[in-house]
């Protein structure tokens, strides 16, 4: 509650549109702090609508609170990789009208085509820590493989994007966005064209399951 109230203040607002619950497990569906406190700040008026963000590579680790009543959006980690909230994810927020909001669309940068198996960061950046040798490896190995099915006068992170919008169950996606020209080609993806029958087919195949791990974050 006094997040809520520091966030009105920050923003100069009377009201916020949504607010996430981050790092969600979904054994706390069945705990009372936190539907109470909901309705209390929804009766004040003072939250129009409330979500949840899934732990990296768990989708699954949601359907219970879902289930509820009481979450209108649902943020998750989809993209081409990430294909499992397909699976049971998705038609629930179908069922029980809920917007889904796509996160990690480039696999945290992968999916742009532009890393290498040599490359490095900073110790302070934190995916110094999550790119270890044997995630690096396996993520260019695989984004490599996507280039034959890259469509003409198209990048490879274009095609990240418009796979993801071309599933009607997703709402938005938040791309990372570090320079003006990431923003222009990102902002040019929400134009309404998705993907073809035949390119989605095929990026369909390069669903890549993984669990997390000591290195996943």
């Amino acid at each position: 509650m006094d997040y809520v109230e520091r966030s009105m203040r920050n923003l100069g607002v009377e009201q916020l549109d949504l607010m996430q619950f981050h790092v969600w497990n979904d054994s706390w569906h069945e705990r009372d702090e936190w539907k109470e406190t909901i309705a209390k700040l929804t009766k004040a008026g003072k939250v129009a609508h409330w979500g949840i963000s899934i732990n990296r590579w768990e989708p699954d680790n949601s359907l219970e609170t879902l289930r509820t009543g009481l979450i209108d959006t649902v943020q998750v980690i989809y993209n081409i990789f990430d294909q499992n909230p397909e699976d049971n994810l998705f038609p629930l927020c179908r069922e029980l009208n809920i917007g889904v909001i796509a996160r990690v669309p480039f696999d945290e940068g992968t999916l742009t085509g532009n890393m290498t198996k040599d490359m490095t960061f900073p110790p302070d950046d934190w995916r110094a820590t999550y790119f270890v040798k044997e995630n690096l490896d396996a993520s260019v190995d695989r984004a490599e493989a996507l280039r034959p099915i890259i469509p003409p006068r198209m990048t490879m992170a274009e095609m990240a994007i418009r796979f993801i919008l071309s599933n009607h169950d997703v709402a938005t996606t938040i791309p990372g966005m570090r320079k003006l020209r990431h923003v222009e080609a990102n902002i040019g993806c929400s134009d309404g064209i998705g993907l073809k029958y035949d390119t989605l087919f095929e990026l369909k195949k390069h669903r890549w399951d993984r669990t997390p791990t000591s290195w996943s974050q």
